[in-house]
């Protein structure tokens, strides 16, 4: 019989490993072992026992800017793999933006805050739902999918695409709107930033954002098979963890000549792009959500709340 202190003892040491690869001087991780043994081999446990070989089982893990979705998403993924010998594909919504070039028709087109990355109808959500559809094919053979690169805030070449030779049993579709709802026509009327006073008086934008949500959007969060929420405690805790994601870009790639990376300014001016819908997810998801992990504001996972069996 499996059990959670056997597989806690056979994957911490990649577990481990994993996360120093993220770690910086200025920045550490804090108690990794108990959020790896407590709760993350848990949910490990409660997706294998979903999961199937025959059929593909698809993850939503969703949580604002900076939550920690990538961490715990790999984490996730390295225990699946290790212990549960599960063939899982982790991808986030952020490799299905829109090219530099197509956000600029756009903000032509519709709206100029369109050109800013992030909101539902930045992503090609065509593409998505290709990869969705054909994915769960049985005439499956392979698949190229798209791979975005933030620091200059365009995609990668074609040559450095993600590349799925066979079909997953779990893949793990992570993204900080991924699962997001629709909200009613009248709530969009008063603004709730500076942003949207200034910059969307006549409600285009945020109107165009909200019918994204309520179409293809809709039909691509629906086929997911379950959704993981990362809960934190407000939007300013969000934009500090947002902050601190970007200086390590930066570190990252500050030898490049052809970056995009944001300054702190930048960082809370973008941040409000994504506020709306943010703030209708801390409302909304936890109903829907499968799984709800509350963060503290410490960036640690302080409780996992299962909702469905």
């Amino acid at each position: 019989m499996q059990t959670s202190a056997e597989c806690y003892k056979k994957v911490s040491k990649d577990c481990f490993k994993f996360i120093k690869s993220q770690e910086t001087p200025k920045d550490k991780f804090k108690n990794k072992e108990k959020m790896i043994r407590f709760f993350l081999v848990p949910i490990s446990f409660w997706i294998a026992n979903k999961a199937s070989k025959k059929n593909l089982y698809f993850v939503g893990l969703a949580g604002g800017q900076g939550a920690g979705k990538t961490t715990i998403t790999s984490i996730i993924s390295i225990i699946l793999r290790k212990y549960f010998k599960l063939n899982v594909f982790v991808i986030s919504i952020d490799d299905f933006y829109k090219t530099r070039k197509e956000r600029f028709l756009l903000s032509k087109k519709i709206h100029p805050l369109l050109m800013t990355r992030g909101v539902p109808g930045t992503h090609d959500i065509d593409i998505m739902l290709d990869f969705f559809k054909k994915i769960k094919s049985k005439k499956f053979k392979s698949l190229k999918l798209p791979k975005f690169n933030k620091a200059i805030d365009d995609r990668y070449k074609k040559k450095l695409w993600y590349s799925i030779k066979k079909r997953p049993d779990v893949i793990i579709f992570e993204g900080w709107c991924v699962g997001a709802k629709a909200e009613k026509n009248n709530t969009l009327k008063k603004a709730i930033n500076s942003l949207e006073k200034t910059d969307d008086k006549k409600l285009i934008w945020r109107k165009f954002v909200n019918q994204q949500l309520k179409s293809k959007y809709k039909k691509l969060f629906n086929q997911l098979n379950c959704l993981l929420f990362l809960k934190a405690n407000n939007f300013s805790l969000l934009q500090e963890w947002r902050l601190k994601q970007e200086k390590k870009l930066w570190l990252k790639n500050s030898k490049s000549s052809n970056n995009k990376i944001m300054s702190k300014k930048d960082v809370f001016n973008f941040m409000q792009t994504y506020q709306r819908v943010t703030q209708n997810m801390f409302k909304n998801a936890p109903k829907y959500s499968s799984i709800i992990l509350n963060l503290n504001s410490n960036h640690q996972i302080k409780s996992v709340v299962y909702k469905k069996k």
